[in-house]
């Protein structure tokens, strides 16, 4: 059945602390922040979206509000936390590394996604420990280089890998999460999806995988191997991108729009050569949306079993 998403609204209240809920607050009111769906159409924010407003939020960018909306609402104490790569995540986990040294958190162990996130982890005082097949993991918070629309379906991927990074050890983490958060800002938010999905294929006889790919997609995106110096170009270049797990990184640059990002997933499952590919699909997922306005909460959903969709 297809995913689809329910939104909510949430900001600081009077106090400076986040609301949580709106239970406490005045009567609900809509806010006029609205999203396109994919047929163009704006969709209303529900009947619950609420606002409040803080003097101490003023001068606040607004993806560090969206990270310390996320540590505070979804990090308890005793929590083996997912920590993810990107800018937003990092303020997540400095934040995070704050709490701990403030009391408010204990007991928190973070799994990195990557060299960076483990770096910034240990400047930031958290405890580490590496992923492993039978890790239990109770949350993971990461960022997202686009999300679709209702199904909150991923990209991930599109930064440049640092020190060997992979792809795949970032996915096993956010699939092993019970939930996963995606802190992201508006703008990654779309119905119509556009840009490039990273995939990872066997370096042996790439040339062929890459070829496999382009005429799945042949008139619709370009397949060009990622350089790891230099400037981009089809092949890749002299010194193309080889991760820690040994794969070069093709990036599947969509010349038109991306209808539906799970089909695309489902077609390079099925080639061969291909060992993984940056597009996550998460059941449960979140997206917690910074805007200059304030941080939209996004839950995807399945239908009911009366055939409604959840809103």
């Amino acid at each position: 059945m297809k995913r689809v998403a329910r939104r909510k609204n949430v900001f600081r209240d009077g106090g400076g602390g986040m609301a949580a809920s709106t239970a406490s607050l005045a009567p609900p009111f809509r806010f006029s922040i609205s999203f396109t769906s994919c047929n163009g159409r704006a969709r209303a924010p529900p009947p619950s979206a609420v606002r409040c407003s803080a003097q101490s939020d003023v001068g606040v960018p607004s993806v560090l509000r969206a990270a310390k909306y996320t540590v505070d609402s979804y990090i308890k104490s005793g929590m083996v936390v997912g920590l993810g790569s990107g800018n937003a995540s990092s303020m997540a986990i400095n934040y995070l590394g704050q709490q701990l040294r403030a009391g408010a958190l204990e007991d928190i162990v973070g799994v990195p996604t990557s060299v960076t996130s483990a770096s910034e982890g240990a400047k930031s005082g958290i405890p580490l420990d590496n992923y492993r097949g039978y890790s239990q993991i109770d949350f993971a918070f990461d960022d997202a280089d686009i999300i679709e629309e209702d199904t909150l379906i991923a990209v991930i991927g599109r930064r440049k890998l640092e020190g060997g990074e992979s792809i795949i050890q970032e996915k096993f983490v956010l699939n092993a999460a019970k939930r996963l958060v995606f802190i992201i800002t508006e703008n990654k938010y779309k119905g119509a999806l556009d840009g490039s999905v990273p995939v990872l294929v066997q370096s042996l006889n790439w040339m062929e995988t890459a070829e496999e790919i382009d005429d799945l997609f042949l008139g619709d995106a370009e397949v060009w191997r990622r350089p790891s110096i230099g400037h981009a170009d089809p092949l890749g270049g002299d010194f193309p991108v080889v991760t820690k797990d040994g794969h070069n990184v093709l990036d599947v640059i969509f010349t038109s729009p991306i209808a539906n990002l799970a089909q695309v997933a489902d077609s390079l499952d099925r080639v061969d050569g291909v060992a993984d590919h940056g597009v996550i699909s998460k059941f449960p997922c979140t997206a917690v949306v910074a805007s200059p306005s304030g941080v939209s909460v996004i839950d995807n959903v399945l239908p009911n079993v009366a055939g409604d969709s959840a809103v």
